[in-house]
């Protein structure tokens, strides 16, 4: 019997229009932006004061109806990825609730009742774990069903952090099916991995605690994060996701990895993409016996680092969390591997081996920030939609999509590109969700960020949807905190 194939077959995104040029940034805080815009980016995206996780994944799923021609009355799984959310106990049932209110005024078919409406958090994994639970729900009781991944975040870091360059907001949501019209989900082709890593990025409840809401109704999210640990923790999960998809191959996983006709990484910043894709990189060198090792020896003489400590460092798997343990967050895990990558760097060999595998999408994703679950699908879509307008061949060939989330875990999934792939990139629109960004000032910026002056946005995009009011337990029943949305017509 032939196995039923499931993936892809559409994607729409939303980005709040208010737009932080990085060059701007820089001048106003005295950053070098030679530095930002090679580690970094260009620009990133905030979201209004009426704004949040739920309202922009409900734009971007109506979105989704519309440029892919979903019929709401065939989806069975909505599920939700985010660590923005607001609420402690619903989750994508609000997003499904706001758009099936707009879909009835218009008049048209609403998402089914017998709708599954799970919400998933693992830091920037919830959408993959998200995508991975509505493959398995296609295959097994929703066929003849669609499935519906929402990625919807807001990355926000206190001002004077070191964070506070990598920010961003935005939506992306995802259609999955049987026999999809753009890729096929290999989840036979995968590699998982998981750590507990303590204070590598958290959001606990206590950072509360002494906040009044906003007149919106939010609390601010910053997180708890530690950079260097947190880099380590992201190189460490990944070699290990690296090692499980390697375990399952069949042949040279190096070979596996140069046949893909590009590479998506979660990216918190563009240079920490590219620094894990050359970690996996020298991890299947060194695994790859006396050819992937000749190859490795050439790279570690031009970072003049032994070649042999490298190989330990990158195949012997250690326990992380033992740095917090002992005091030593700030210790280099992997500085062989490390000096390798910056030796490579600006090399012939990091333009074929690195830039281009990482290339698609890559000026669009320079515009919108750290995306948290939105990040992964989001360079997707970027990169599809690329690719149509480069007219560059894809058609039966494999991509490699790598998630990872703080705490930690990391997963690596192979996709492969059907053949009718264009008229589906053709629908992604990501160009025209990047449309009609309204650039802010320095004083701008810090209203919006610090939320201290409200008022000044409240203009609303039309068709997109807006927190309406907050209740107050001033009725009937008890709403305190609780938000009221309304669609915005055109």
């Amino acid at each position: 019997m032939t196995k039923q194939e499931i993936g892809i077959s559409g994607l729409a995104s939303y980005f709040p229009p208010y737009r932080v040029s990085l060059s701007d940034w820089c001048r106003w805080t005295g950053d070098s932006w030679s530095k930002v815009a090679s580690v970094v980016g260009h620009s990133y995206r905030m979201p209004g004061a009426r704004q949040n996780a739920y309202t922009m994944a409900a734009t971007a799923l109506m979105r989704l109806i519309d440029q892919s021609g979903v019929d709401p009355s065939r989806i069975g799984f909505l599920g939700l990825g985010t660590e923005s959310s607001t609420d402690n106990s619903a989750g994508a049932i609000i997003v499904k609730g706001m758009v099936n209110a707009a879909l009835a005024t218009q008049g048209r078919p609403t998402i089914a009742r017998n709708c599954e409406v799970p919400e998933f958090k693992h830091a920037c994994l919830g959408g993959v774990y998200a995508m991975k639970a509505a493959a398995r729900y296609l295959a097994v009781d929703g066929v003849g069903r669609v499935a519906i991944v929402l990625c919807s975040d807001i990355a926000e870091y206190e001002r004077g952090t070191s964070g506070e360059v990598t920010q961003g907001a935005g939506a992306v949501a995802m259609l999955m099916e049987a026999d999809p019209k753009m890729l096929v989900v290999e989840l036979e082709l995968s590699g998982t991995a998981s750590d507990y890593r303590g204070p590598d990025f958290r959001k606990p409840f206590s950072r509360f605690a002494a906040q009044q809401p906003q007149a919106n109704g939010q609390l601010r999210d910053f997180p708890l994060f530690n950079g260097k640990y947190s880099t380590t923790c992201y190189l460490d999960e990944v070699l290990a996701a690296t090692e499980d998809l390697a375990s399952r191959l069949e042949g040279s996983a190096r070979q596996f990895l140069s046949e893909m006709a590009a590479v998506f990484l979660h990216r918190p910043y563009q240079r920490m993409a590219e620094t894990g894709l050359t970690i996996m990189l020298l991890y299947l060198m060194a695994v790859d016996g006396p050819d992937g090792l000749h190859e490795l020896e050439e790279y570690a003489r031009a970072a003049k680092v032994d070649l042999s400590e490298m190989v330990r460092e990158l195949t012997e798997r250690r326990r992380v969390y033992d740095l917090v343990e002992q005091g030593r967050v700030s210790d280099e895990l992997y500085p062989l591997s490390m000096a390798t990558v910056r030796a490579l760097r600006g090399t012939s060999a990091w333009h074929s081996l690195i830039a281009r595998p990482l290339s698609l999408g890559a000026t669009e994703m320079n515009q919108v920030g750290n995306l948290y679950t939105a990040s992964l699908p989001a360079w997707i879509a970027a990169g599809f939609e690329d690719a149509l307008t480069r007219g560059i061949q894809l058609d039966n060939q494999r991509i490699l999509t790598v998630g990872y989330g703080s705490g930690d875990a990391a997963d690596i999934i192979a996709m492969r590109v059907v053949p009718e792939w264009r008229k589906a990139a053709g629908t992604i629109c990501f160009a025209r969700a990047l449309a009609d960004a309204i650039d802010i000032n320095e004083h701008e910026y810090a209203t919006l960020h610090d939320r201290s002056e409200n008022l000044i946005y409240k203009a609303e995009q039309p068709e997109t949807f807006v927190i309406d009011k907050i209740g107050t337990r001033a009725g009937q029943y008890d709403d305190m905190g609780m938000e009221y949305y309304r669609y915005v017509i055109a």
